[in-house]
């Protein structure tokens, strides 16, 4: 999968394979982040390339961008569309980016792809998420879709995705987080993200206590706002859910979805509003009911392991953190819930334990191998001012010890829940590929 080859662009060859592609774009860039449209739009209009897909969706928000997405593709393709996907982070490998039909695109079509990037931008300096955007949007011009979703990468208004203009856009949610870029406090967050809408077309937006500066933008754009808890919403009954569209039951006895966690019903009923829009591309009551019973989305409380159950979730702040310990909760076990727990150093640590503690026993720290992560001995500070006691707090050297050792302590009645990063998750989930 990962062995060289010759890509050959006009007339220009090149041997990279596509680990050596990732490595030189970590190179191009001076910051890991720049925020901005101008050097990006540069190179896409240099890459002359043809319209993504009949229809675009662009997802933005703080959480439930990646389920989402994961939602519209599962529904789609059960109705029989082709779909492409770009999403971010990946969890083990790059490749998991970009899918075209439900399918992570191959070395050789991203090696190609970032080869016609690379001619296209001459002298321009371009981020590794940049670089990597425009790379997606390549291979999607070459395929003839139905419809691309595009997940924003940070904010909204100045984040690469941000220079396809989407006829329909989705504001998930809105809560504290990337405070350097985007600001700490809601309305400014919100602003951020609002900066994906456009004139005449539906936002949908996944945010029940939606922020003013939301609304307001709205009204400048002249874009038109379809809001959870407004214009539709979910009803519960025991297992199974209703959606409700102005006030009134549209489609009843829906199975929750796959991906388990209870905030799911939520990026469900936006998932479903999003469809309601997308006139072009009917879908009926059986694809969204097999869809949603299908759909998979790696890392978003994902279970795993024969004996001890291992429950993977990529909560990464404090609004995620609250969302799995409210899952936790509907779940109780009988025994222990031990925490493999890794965390950047920029997130507000205090927060996310203080949302957990309240469904954990025992905790097991680490650092992810990421330069911004924080220490385990700064995270068990931090748990034991909180009120958690230095008998239930361990730190170890690796992820992947701290996810053996956890999983050597357990019993039957136990079970390992790892969370706190994207790399977390990721590491302890290569033990079990």
């Amino acid at each position: 999968m990962n062995s060289p080859f010759t890509v050959q662009i006009d007339g220009c060859s090149s041997n990279k394979s596509l680990p050596d592609w990732l490595s030189y774009l970590e190179t191009l860039h001076p910051q890991e982040i720049e925020l901005g449209l101008e050097r990006v739009r540069d190179v896409f209009q240099r890459q002359n390339l043809s319209r993504l897909a009949f229809k675009i969706i662009v997802v933005a928000g703080t959480n439930g961008k990646g389920s989402t997405i994961a939602m519209l593709e599962s529904i789609l393709l059960q109705a029989g569309y082709s779909v492409g996907s770009y999403t971010s982070p990946h969890l083990h490998s790059y490749n998991e980016r970009v899918r075209v039909g439900g399918i992570d695109v191959d070395d050789k079509s991203l090696c190609r792809s970032f080869a016609r990037v690379e001619r296209a931008r001459k002298n321009t300096s371009l981020s590794y998420f940049e670089f990597g955007t425009l790379a997606a949007f390549d291979i999607f011009s070459r395929h003839q879709l139905d419809v691309v979703l595009l997940e924003v990468g940070l904010g909204g208004r100045l984040d690469a995705v941000n220079i396809i203009d989407a006829d329909i856009s989705v504001i998930t949610s809105i809560d504290i987080d990337h405070e350097e870029w985007l600001g700490n406090d809601r309305e400014k967050i919100g602003f951020e993200k609002a900066g994906i809408m456009r004139k005449g077309c539906v936002t949908v937006c996944g945010e029940r206590d939606m922020p003013e500066s939301i609304r307001q933008m709205a009204k400048q754009t002249g874009a038109i706002l379809s809001v959870l808890g407004e214009d539709f919403d979910v009803q519960r009954h025991g297992q199974h859910w209703d959606w409700i569209e102005q006030g009134h039951p549209a489609l009843t006895g829906l199975s929750k979805p796959a991906l388990g966690a209870d905030c799911q019903l939520d990026n469900a009923a936006v998932a479903i509003a999003v469809l309601q829009q997308l006139v072009d591309f009917p879908v009926d009551s059986l694809d969204i009911i097999e869809g949603l019973e299908n759909v998979h989305c790696r890392g978003r409380f994902e279970r795993r392991g024969d004996g001890i159950e291992s429950i993977f979730d990529v909560a990464h702040n404090p609004a995620s953190a609250a969302a799995l310990a409210q899952t936790l909760a509907s779940e109780p076990v009988s025994g222990q819930t031990r925490v493999v727990f890794g965390v950047m150093a920029d997130k507000d640590i205090q927060q996310m334990i203080t949302q957990l503690s309240g469904q954990t026993t025992q905790w097991y720290l680490a650092a992810p191998v990421q330069p911004r992560a924080a220490e385990p001995e700064i995270i068990r500070d931090v748990c034991i001012s909180g009120g958690i006691s230095s008998e239930n707090v361990a730190c170890f050297d690796s992820v992947i010890a701290a996810f053996q050792q956890a999983q050597a302590d357990s019993t039957d009645n136990d079970r390992v829940v790892v969370c706190g990063s994207f790399y977390t998750v990721a590491e302890a989930m290569a033990q079990q590929l």
